[in-house]
């Protein structure tokens, strides 16, 4: 049902304009915006999704 089916991805930022600076002028990415979301084009079409969260905590990874 779902392997023809293309996904997409998301997270958040606490910055929305810091956010299209770096990925947009820093990492040389396309990057639109409407309605205050980002949209990343990366190759193949895919696309990622960067919305604003005032109370967002970067994701971190601490082997056990």
């Amino acid at each position: 049902m779902f392997k023809d089916t293309r996904a997409f991805s998301g997270f958040s930022v606490n910055d929305i304009q810091k956010a299209k600076e770096f990925y947009g002028k820093t990492l040389g990415l396309e990057v639109t915006e409407t309605h205050g979301l980002l949209n990343l084009h990366l190759a193949g079409g895919t696309k990622v999704l960067i919305y604003p969260k005032p109370n967002h905590t970067p994701a971190t990874f601490s082997p056990s």
